[in-house]
């Protein structure tokens, strides 16, 4: 987008637009849309499909029955239901991560990151202080499992009335600093296979090993892909109390990648009290295939790729201060 992009303001200055299934973005990598009988569905680790088609979490408004809709809200607040299969509001669901329900809105540029989560009242509408940040369009994912049912993650797009100018993607580059907190990111992402990253966190030059568990996990990795947003929620190899999993500096993870491409990762962390978030440009490799004859021993090949490049930020949002969790 070469020019600012001009959202017409209405009396409340907050126009909320809901985009088609797939949203706004490009698509890019294996999505299809789901035929009859083959409904894709989300897992709220990336997303796993029946038949042969697979598709990423976060990219429908509406799978396997249940549906994201609006609700209109005060000024300030934002406000949804899942509408279940019998067109009823879904009122039960099943505690992942400590929660019902985990919101997690950002700009489709891949600023402005926010985890957030709402009440639900009886009637089966969430509610919570709006985290859209400010003007812009915003991809908006609510990752859920409907009791007696499998884990969802379902996407809508909103648009924040205001003079938007679209942010480039941070650089590739191996740390992200927040809050005087540096996180370094270390492993490889590949398509077709699942890729070990680990971030190790730091303050002040020293390693820091007293992180304080954050929803059931010493850290949690959300994935967007650029472009469609396509969304992949993974969680760290092991948990607090386990016996066997320190608390810090590393966090170790293990993610799958649906295509080649650009994926931006936000890590929250909680230290002191507080959940900050560091972020990171990261760029998948190609699938993997056989390594061709004669090749190297230790070459980057298709199935070996060079490590994943990565980017921080000086802060959350490119630069935009402060990120929303409770």
């Amino acid at each position: 987008m070469n020019t600012a992009t001009k959202l017409g303001a209405f009396a409340l200055g907050l126009v909320t637009v809901f985009g088609a299934a797939y949203g706004t973005g490009r698509l890019a990598g294996p999505v299809h849309t789901a035929e009859p009988g083959r409904s894709a569905h989300s897992t709220g680790h990336g997303t796993e499909a029946t038949g042969t088609t697979e598709l990423p979490g976060g990219l429908l408004v509406s799978d396997r029955g249940y549906t994201l809709t609006a609700v209109p809200a005060p000024a300030g607040e934002f406000a949804f239901r899942i509408v279940g299969p019998d067109g009823q509001p879904v009122t039960d669901y099943d505690v992942a991560h400590d929660k019902r329900m985990h919101l997690i809105v950002a700009r489709r540029d891949l600023s402005g990151f926010r985890h957030v989560h709402p009440e639900m009242s009886a009637d089966g509408t969430w509610r919570i202080a709006s985290p859209l940040g400010g003007p812009g369009s915003w991809r908006v994912f609510a990752d859920f499992t409907p009791s007696g049912a499998e884990a969802l993650t379902l996407g809508l797009d909103v648009a924040v009335a205001g003079d938007f100018h679209p942010r480039p993607l941070p650089a590739p580059a191996p740390t992200a600093e927040v809050d005087g907190y540096r996180v370094r990111l270390d492993g490889t992402l590949a398509p077709g296979r699942t890729g070990e990253l680990t971030l190790t966190v730091s303050r002040d030059g020293r390693p820091v090993t007293d992180l304080e568990p954050y929803l059931g996990a010493y850290g949690h990795l959300v994935a967007l892909r650029e472009g469609d947003l396509a969304y992949l929620h993974v969680h760290p190899d092991g948990a607090p109390g386990d016996g066997r999993t320190p608390a810090g500096p590393g966090i170790t993870f293990f993610a799958d990648v649906p295509s080649a491409g650009t994926y931006r990762l936000y890590l929250d962390f909680r230290h002191g009290g507080t959940v900050r978030t560091a972020e990171f440009t990261v760029t998948a490799g190609h699938p993997a295939q056989p390594a061709a004859a004669g090749t190297p021993s230790g070459a980057p090949t298709p199935e070996r790729p060079a490590p994943a490049t990565t980017a921080g930020t000086d802060g959350p949002g490119h630069g935009e201060p402060g990120h929303g969790h409770d």
